[in-house]
Formats: structure tokens, sequence, C-alpha cells
């Protein structure tokens, strides 16, 4: 008995600013004061090229990271690749309470992404990959809480019930 789930940042509004960033450099490399010609953009170094190519790469290598979350009898492991290769074991008995969370990516955490909650409080870490606004949080016995976003909610809250009644996990709320 294992919930698995796989998840990747895709955020569409993302493209639409690197269009109008690709808009604005080509206009200004095409149109202004006639245009530049191949000699004149070989002695700047191709600098306009890179001006556009380099915002796609880094959202291209943003879209590729890949969070997976299984929870099961031994715990909740979770890996996010590319800044982790091995699944991390969040045990049991190192965990207070788990339970399904209602949340505010940009109030309380700051946007997208793996983010640390506003307002000092440090302990609390937040692994956000979609636009959904519930989660699943995790409360440690040393105070830290962990937060992960999902796309199947539903289904995870029903196997956290199933998971409590057949293994008697008393961290499930």
């Amino acid at each position: 008995m294992e919930f698995k789930e796989k998840q990747s940042l895709k955020l569409w509004w993302l493209y639409v600013l690197l269009a109008i960033d690709a808009v604005l450099v080509l206009s200004i490399v095409l149109f202004d004061k006639g245009g530049m010609n191949f000699e004149t953009l070989k002695a700047n170094y191709f600098a306009p090229f890179w001006a556009v190519f380099l915002p796609f790469a880094i959202i291209y290598l943003l879209q590729k990271n890949m969070m997976t979350l299984q929870i099961g009898a031994e715990g909740i492991s979770y890996k996010y690749f590319p800044f982790q290769s091995k699944l991390k074991l969040l045990s049991w008995i190192n965990i207070e309470k788990v339970y399904i969370n209602k949340y505010n990516a940009l109030g309380d955490y700051g946007g997208f992404g793996v983010r640390s909650r506003l307002w000092f409080r440090f302990n609390d870490k937040a692994y956000l990959l979609n636009d959904k606004d519930k989660g699943l949080q995790i409360e440690f016995k040393n105070g830290k809480k962990l937060l992960f976003s999902s796309n199947k909610i539903d289904e995870l809250e029903m196997f956290l019930i199933n998971l409590k009644t057949k293994y008697n996990i008393q961290a499930i709320q």
C-alpha cells in the first residue's frame, strides 16, 4: 500500500514573460537606428542572442525539475530532482502530525518552488510546484514543518485515512 505522486513546476506565464523579453530585444536589435548588421552583432559578441536565449534556457531547466512524493507504512519519502538524486525518508517516528493543509503560495511563502515561509518562520519549508491551494503538511517532533503541494489531494486524503486505519499511525490527523 503506497501513494506516489510526481510533480514538476509548470508555470505557463513564465513563457509569456520570456516572449515579451524576446520581442523587446529583437525589436531593439532590428529596428533601432536602421537595425544592426552582422558585423555589428559580431562586434557585440552576440549579446542580443544571449539576452534572448539565456532566459529561455533558465526557464527550461526550471521546468525540468521533478518532485517525487511517496507515502507508505515506513514513512514519507521525497526527492526533488536535480537537487536530490535519492529519496529522503521521513520516518513516522519523527513525525508529530500529518494532515491536509490549505495555504496561499504567494502570501505564506512568497511564490512557487522550494520556499521557506515568510515572516521569519525559518522552520517552515515548502515544495510548491502547482497552483493549487491544498497540500500535505508535516509537523515534526522537533518543531519543524514541511509542506508538499499535491495535484491529487482527494486521493491523498483517502490514502491517509486508509493508512491510519490499517497501520494505526497516530501522526495522521
